[in-house]
């Protein structure tokens, strides 16, 4: 059995610009603390082969799959997925830090599971 706490520092950043803090790591996926400062807005990136699921404080977030292209507003405790090559990217509309909470299926490999893309919904600050 596994027990972990937040570290006072970032462990990382995302390949998107989030601050990551690593809450617990396992065989098929892992758990994460992310924050975006106040009126950040991340880069977008697709991932190659993982999902995720967030659960959020207040932002907003812009997903698109080839199909469907939208924004979904962000309130504390709202759930969202984001499938394998989903475009996303995200950005904190306020001016506390937005914290959310991923869940990462399967573990991460390494940074070149992130592809940059070079039109997002927002112009990124990071």
């Amino acid at each position: 059995m596994k027990t972990t706490r937040l570290s006072d520092e970032p462990d990382t950043r995302s390949p998107a610009g989030a601050e990551v803090r690593f809450m617990m790591e396992g065989a098929t996926g892992g758990m994460i603390h992310c924050s975006l400062l106040p009126f950040q807005i991340n880069k977008a990136v697709m991932l190659q082969s993982m999902s995720f699921g967030m659960c959020c404080g207040h932002g907003e977030i812009w997903r698109d799959n080839g199909i469907d292209s939208f924004v979904t507003t962000l309130t504390k405790g709202a759930s969202i997925d984001i499938q394998p090559n989903a475009v996303f990217q995200y950005r904190n509309v306020l001016s506390e830090p937005l914290i959310f909470i991923c869940m990462r299926m399967p573990s991460w490999p390494d940074n070149s599971e992130a592809i940059y893309v070079d039109k997002g919904k927002w112009v990124s600050t990071v």
